[in-house]
């Protein structure tokens, strides 16, 4: 069986081994991007991937909440977490569907929401 795909946008390198390493260890394939443009030609050239999750503050031509945007509008069945430790969008500034998470999180919980997620 395939795992779950999930693609974690995460510009500062430590923050980006701990969560594919909680997305990993839940069970699902992780993968990683640096910047909205990478997550974009990921979401372009990888099948299967049903979660992005998106650090809102990150270098690059768009933010987190730019990205979710467009991964709403191009891929609309594609779930959507936003992760913030700055930042706690209001609920109109996340995509339909998208879930807000504030940083630091518990792995834990992590897991178990992306699990939901994936049912």
């Amino acid at each position: 069986m395939n795992k779950i795909k999930v693609l974690v946008v995460e510009d500062e390198p430590v923050v980006m081994m701990m969560t594919v390493s909680v997305v990993e260890d839940a069970g699902f394939e992780a993968l990683g991007a640096e910047n909205a443009d990478a997550a974009i030609a990921i979401l372009e050239s990888v099948d299967g991937i049903r979660i992005v999750m998106t650090d809102i503050d990150m270098a690059g031509s768009m933010n987190g909440l730019q990205l979710a945007a467009i991964v709403r509008k191009r891929w609309p069945l594609i779930k959507i977490v936003v992760v913030s430790g700055k930042q706690h969008p209001a609920a109109n500034e996340l995509p339909t569907g998208g879930v807000f998470v504030a940083k630091p999180y518990n792995p834990r919980t992590m897991a178990d929401m992306l699990m939901r997620m994936s049912e």
